[in-house]
């Protein structure tokens, strides 16, 4: 790789202290092929005790240990801020990566100069099971994993162009995250968690930037070890496992994004698609799960207070 032979790249990874996965991650990063990392943890779990093992044990990072939970699009944030990088790679701390998976995921970003985010194929913890091979935005408007829950056999060998790149893992070129960065948010702090990659990557895609999947970069995700419980950790159809304020953030989130993002034609050649996917949430919602539907309306103003700063 002798374009990125120079490159920094800034690995950003944020952490509620749950578990033991911040290690395992940690373990992974100093295990990999490109020499030249910067590791920057921003740590959200309020807890001195954690932050001193994570030094001791990990004297070379940089550790930033926020006076509360931040949530994870404000850490990111801030942890992108004082990056040096001219690559940053975003992580989940139940995140755990082949060791080439950053020397082999950097190859996309040459593949031309309007390469702005990069994935790798995401697989389940054991390798057998396809997580993400790249982000595409859903008819219904929703965030799609491509091959998401699927046996891994082979079929998403071929590198090529994507809309986004997952969360868990997700890759971008530090120009590309300047230039639609809004305010001081890169990722929009209103968010939270959940929708953030998708909104990032519908950004870019409208300022011209591009996604790129190589499939040789290989990470491995314990799928909502941080934000379910045990017993929905690696679960199919993950929402079910959710506490009722992360489900109201996870249907808000998606309402933000297609206000801040979609178009007026595409709104309404997508708008029969919305209907019947809301339709179906939302009956769900109200019959079981209706405290979800009271802190969901508690978040109106923030959609109205959005929706009203936005030029379709």
């Amino acid at each position: 790789m002798q374009e990125a032979s120079n490159k920094i790249v800034s690995v950003i990874i944020v952490t509620a202290g749950v578990g033991n996965y911040i290690n395992l991650c940690l373990d992974s990063i100093q295990k990999q092929t490109y020499p030249l990392l910067e590791v920057i943890v921003t740590d959200n779990s309020c807890n001195p005790i954690f932050r001193q093992k994570i030094l001791n044990s990990y004297p070379q990072i940089k550790l930033y240990s926020n006076p509360k939970n931040l949530f994870y699009c404000q850490a990111l944030n801030k942890g992108i801020k004082i990056s040096k990088g001219d690559f940053v790679l975003c992580l989940n701390d139940d995140i755990i990566l082949d060791k080439k998976f950053i020397e082999e995921a950097l190859r996309g970003f040459y593949y031309n100069a309007k390469v702005g985010m990069v994935s790798g194929k995401i697989l389940r913890e054991g390798g057998k099971t396809i997580d993400s091979t790249g982000l595409f935005l859903s008819f219904w408007r929703t965030a799609k994993e491509r091959g998401y829950g699927s046996s891994d056999k082979g079929q998403f060998q071929e590198e090529g162009y994507i809309f986004g790149v997952n969360g868990a893992a997700a890759f971008y070129r530090k120009e590309m995250l300047e230039g639609i960065k809004e305010n001081e948010d890169y990722f929009d702090s209103d968010f939270f968690i959940f929708y953030e990659d998708l909104d990032i990557a519908w950004r870019a895609q409208r300022s011209g930037w591009q996604g790129y999947y190589v499939p040789q970069a290989i990470a491995y995700h314990i799928r909502g070890a941080t934000v379910r419980a045990n017993s929905g950790i690696d679960r199919p159809y993950a929402r079910r496992f959710l506490s009722d304020s992360l489900e109201a953030d996870l249907i808000k989130n998606r309402y933000l994004t297609i206000i801040k993002n979609e178009s007026i034609l595409n709104f309404l050649l997508h708008l029969p698609g919305m209907v019947l996917y809301d339709f179906i949430i939302w009956i769900y919602i109200l019959f079981f799960r209706p405290r979800v539907a009271k802190i969901f309306f508690s978040h109106l103003k923030m959609l109205e207070f959005t929706a009203g700063k936005i030029k379709l």
